[in-house]
């Protein structure tokens, strides 16, 4: 309320009440001026009231909510249903423009603003989180998979006679996709493995580099986050490659920015060597619905042009999700987080060997991993992996998400493209193993039920193996 109306309220009832409220008001927009004037994430963490009265402020300058406004064009923001309305904040003109993912719209000056603040907000926790050196970002309502899409069109558009992509292998199909949806050929580069880890073979992308030729090779793509036993690429020597060569580095960060050893990994490879853009996606990392992620890097000049090759305007569902999270947490409350993900990583560590050593199993000896760990599978007479995978769908049942089974298998296709043992970034890993993640979010107590259920799963197994046994022996 501005002055004037306070004036005339404090007719209505005694003006110490009035003041007593317009002194709470104002307690909330300081926050909001210090937020818009520094773009910074706050340390303590904000109320809900004061992030709705924000948002309230924010959609009221948007054209769609003017008094009067008469919209003639084709896209005015026009919502038909009230509880629609309500969900997205009234604020309907999504962010950028028809050329410019990160442009500000004439039409919604309160859009803008909330995408121009996201994005500096974004920024701070991704230096907080450990990427001290990175200079732009932007938050885009796409998932990882067609971020990095955006990412290697943009790169060919600078490179236009490259066609290649190198690719250490990490099994999940949206990574692979991505190359193929871009138009572009895979050069799948196969790990090597090192007591359990499966790590990247430098020796293979230098020689392919050779074969190749740079100029012909559009990026090439690592991994930070991923399922052990495969663990992050040898991020710095690649980078040096990469700028020795003159070739674009793309990274997928998508679940690593949660990972204080996975950031690190990403600012020591723009130190020592070449990064051109990293991409994390937004609900693994800040616990939002999917839909969105962040590119970043440290050329500004490189990442405002990846904001270009967006066509069209965009959702601002995803950069609303993450604005409304980060002021709900506060850098104080994402740094807890971060630190409770270390915590439980540790515990679950713990607790999974113990549970695998009384079934005679053993936790993988993963330690670049920071995030995945894994149990060998090995008590089960499985050569097909039919009573392995058997185990991921009793868990399933017992209401457990996320672990993965992984068991040797025939040879898949991915988009064309033939995989043996798909899912073990290897042709030929030694044994079948379940995975589990360690993420932020994560409690002490869905580690205790995750370890309890998978108790009852294994023993059921330990005790069919035996019964099997026991009929093999008398029939002999």
């Amino acid at each position: 309320m501005n002055k004037e109306i306070l004036e005339l309220c404090g007719k209505l009832v005694p003006q110490a009440y009035v003041l007593q409220g317009a002194q709470a008001r104002t307690s909330h927009e300081n926050k909001i001026k210090h937020l818009i004037q520094h773009r910074k994430l706050p340390e303590e963490a904000w109320d809900d009231q004061t992030i709705e009265l924000l948002l309230d402020e924010l959609a009221v300058m948007d054209s769609n909510n003017f008094p009067g406004n008469c919209g003639v064009g084709e896209r005015e923001s026009r919502i038909a249903s009230s509880l629609v309305a309500r969900r997205h904040y009234r604020l309907g003109h999504g962010i950028g423009r028809s050329g410019d993912i990160t442009a500000v719209q004439p039409k919604a000056a309160g859009s803008s603003i909330l995408m121009k603040v996201t994005n500096s907000l974004v920024l701070d926790v991704i230096k907080l989180a450990g990427v001290h050196s990175v200079s732009s970002c932007f938050v885009v309502p796409m998932a990882t998979g067609m971020s990095l899409v955006l990412c290697m069109l943009t790169m060919k558009l600078n490179r236009p006679k490259a066609r290649y992509v190198l690719w250490p292998r990490i099994d999940q199909k949206s990574c692979f996709k991505s190359m193929v949806t871009a138009g572009l050929e895979p050069v799948v580069i196969e790990n090597v493995l090192e007591g359990d880890e499966l790590r990247t073979d430098m020796a293979a992308i230098k020689n392919k580099i050779t074969e190749l030729g740079a100029e012909n090779i559009v990026c090439i793509m690592s991994t930070t986050s991923c399922f052990t036993p495969r663990v992050p690429d040898r991020l710095e020597e690649i980078a040096a490659v990469c700028k020795e060569h003159d070739i674009p580095h793309l990274i997928n960060n998508a679940y690593g920015l949660q990972s204080t050893k996975c950031t690190h990994l990403i600012q020591q490879a723009a130190r020592l060597g070449r990064v051109d853009a990293f991409v994390q996606s937004l609900d693994k990392n800040f616990m939002v619905p999917v839909g969105g992620s962040i590119i970043a890097g440290f050329d500004t000049k490189f990442v405002e042009q990846i904001g270009k090759a967006y066509p069209g305007r965009a959702s601002s569902t995803p950069t609303l999700d993450v604005f409304i999270t980060l002021l709900s947490l506060g850098a104080k409350g994402y740094r807890q987080l971060l630190e409770e993900r270390k915590q439980m990583f540790s515990y679950m560590a713990t607790a999974l060997s113990q549970c695998a050593a009384k079934y005679g199993e053993r936790l993988l000896v993963t330690k670049n991993n920071p995030i995945s760990l894994g149990i060998t599978l090995s008590l089960l007479d499985d050569p097909k992996g039919e009573k392995a995978t058997e185990i991921g769908s009793m868990l399933f049942t017992r209401f457990v998400s996320g672990t993965r089974v992984i068991a040797p298998s025939e040879v898949s296709q991915v988009s064309g493209f033939s995989f043996k043992n798909f899912g073990a970034h290897s042709d030929n890993y030694p044994t079948a193993y379940l995975t589990a993640a360690a993420t932020v979010g994560m409690t002490k107590s869905d580690v205790d039920i995750f370890i309890q259920r998978l108790e009852k799963v294994l023993s059921k197994f330990k005790e069919q193996a035996t019964d099997s046994e026991l009929e093999k022996n008398l029939k002999q």
